[in-house]
């Protein structure tokens, strides 16, 4: 009787943990940049070869990127870029469907005083380990004069890459080349004109664009190589004290947002479109994304509810083995 007892708890308690959220331990949750080399986060993508984890980098530091385990914060991988001039100001990084990673070098604090920028692109590794990478470097100008701009988009369908800046004039949407070229300078031209933004992402099936700035965020509708939405639809990012990236995950449930400073935080929100049926939210690989009332930086959508589970599992655990406790006395 008593093995019985003890074997029936202890099944139970593993039945209850397994049902329970993994949390922190799941990949593309809320987590922590632990990595003190990492002070000023500035951009942010998710890798396309490895799960879970996250291409970052300084924005005025050495050529050089780091991979994150959205299971644990910690660096994985460091990337030192070779072939490639001293970066002034690398403010964005993205994914392409060539499974290469870019590097905007496209920063420009004094609101367009360089005549050009520049892109950086190289393969993403297939291992995750400290190396050097070769890359290519790409100048860039934009049509209508220097920018000063802090989001770098490709897109996951044809590759092409785009720009949104964010000059004392307000922020446009530049669209570059069909195909970047190493031979001579990439012209950038101006499709549209967006808010003042500091990270920007496509949706992976490529039919949304987010872009956020320091208060708030939007989406807009893909059509086409332009905005489909002019207005855009606004999207429910965390406040953080210095908004500076914005990413989704690699299946487009969820959008990452990051910012800047010691141990930043990166909190996820799952994405959500309006229901046809209904005109309410419902889930989606693409849409609108926002988070629950009173969610804040550091607490991710769903945090409270598992919060809450986990009380409710390990009550039930307590109950099991109280009651294992009391039967054992009785016999």
């Amino acid at each position: 009787m008593r093995s019985f007892l003890y074997a029936s708890g202890a099944a139970a308690l593993v039945l209850l943990m397994a049902a329970a959220p993994a949390g922190a331990a799941e990949a593309d949750q809320d987590f922590t940049i632990k990595d003190p080399r990492i002070t000023e986060s500035s951009g942010l993508a998710a890798s396309r070869a490895h799960p879970g984890v996250y291409w970052t980098h300084n924005d005025q530091d050495a050529a050089r990127i780091y991979g994150i385990d959205s299971r644990t914060g910690e660096t994985v991988a460091t990337l030192t870029m070779k072939g490639v001039g001293t970066p002034r100001d690398m403010e964005a990084v993205s994914v392409g469907p060539d499974g290469n990673i870019y590097v905007g070098d496209i920063g420009d604090n004094l609101d367009g005083s360089w005549d050009h920028v520049w892109i950086y692109r190289f393969p993403e590794p297939k291992r995750l380990n400290d190396q050097t990478v070769q890359a290519r470097q790409y100048d860039v100008k934009y049509a209508d004069g220097p920018r000063n701009a802090e989001a770098l988009m490709v897109h996951p369908k044809t590759g092409r890459v785009y720009i949104a800046s964010k000059n004392e004039d307000g922020g446009g949407l530049y669209a570059g080349p069909e195909r970047l070229s190493s031979a001579g300078t990439n012209v950038f031209r101006r499709i549209g004109d967006v808010p003042w933004v500091t990270d920007g992402a496509f949706s992976p099936d490529g039919g949304t664009l987010v872009l956020r700035g320091y208060f708030s965020a939007k989406s807009y509708a893909w059509k086409d190589g332009r905005l489909a939405d002019g207005e855009g639809r606004s999207v429910g990012a965390p406040f953080q004290g210095q908004a500076e990236s914005v990413t989704y995950t690699k299946d487009g449930s969820a959008l990452m947002f990051g910012s800047e400073g010691k141990e930043s935080r990166v909190v996820r929100v799952a994405v959500e479109k309006p229901s046809p049926e209904s005109g309410g939210p419902a889930p989606s690989a693409s849409g609108t994304a926002t988070a629950p009332p009173g969610k804040g930086e550091g607490k991710g959508q769903g945090e409270e509810g598992d919060f809450t589970l986990g009380v409710v599992v390990l009550g039930l655990a307590t109950a099991l083995v109280v009651g294992g406790k009391r039967l054992l006395r009785r016999g």
